[in-house]
C-alpha cells in the first residue's frame, strides 16, 4: 500500500458508555497487532466521532466496518470474541461476503480513516 491508496480499514464502532467494548477493545488491539500490517485500524467512539458516521445508526455493539478503499465489504455488530472477528476480517478482505450497498455509506469509510487514532 502506498500513499495514494487508502488500501484496507478495520474500524470498531462502539460508545464509552458501553460496557461490552469496554471489554472488546483488548481483543480489537490484539486483533490490530495481528492484522495491522495489512489493514488500518480505528477504534471510533459514535458520540465522540458522529459527525464522521453522518447518517449511519448503529444500534448494536460491537460494530466493526471493514472496507478496502472506499468499498465496504462488511459493517455490521459482531460477537465480542477475538476469533469470530478475526474470521470475519479475512473473509472480508478475501471479499467473500456480500458488498452492503446503501446511499448512507457513500464516504463512510474515508471519514473513519481521516480519525486518528
Amino acid at each position: 500500500m502506498n500513499d495514494n491508496e487508502p488500501g484496507w480499514l478495520v474500524a470498531c464502532l462502539c460508545a464509552a458508555w458501553c460496557r461490552t467494548c469496554d471489554d472488546y477493545r483488548t481483543t480489537f488491539e490484539a486483533l490490530a497487532r495481528d492484522i495491522g500490517v495489512r489493514a488500518q485500524f480505528r477504534w471510533v467512539d459514535i458520540e465522540d466521532d458522529e459527525a464522521a458516521l453522518g447518517d449511519l445508526d448503529i444500534v448494536d455493539f460491537p460494530t466493526l466496518l471493514v472496507a478496502d478503499g472506499d468499498t465496504i465489504h462488511f459493517l455490521g455488530p459482531v460477537l465480542p470474541h477475538a476469533a469470530a472477528a478475526r474470521q470475519l476480517i479475512e473473509r472480508a478482505m478475501r471479499r467473500e461476503l456480500a458488498t452492503p450497498r446503501d446511499r448512507v455509506h457513500e464516504g463512510l469509510a474515508a471519514r473513519l480513516r481521516a480519525l486518528r487514532g
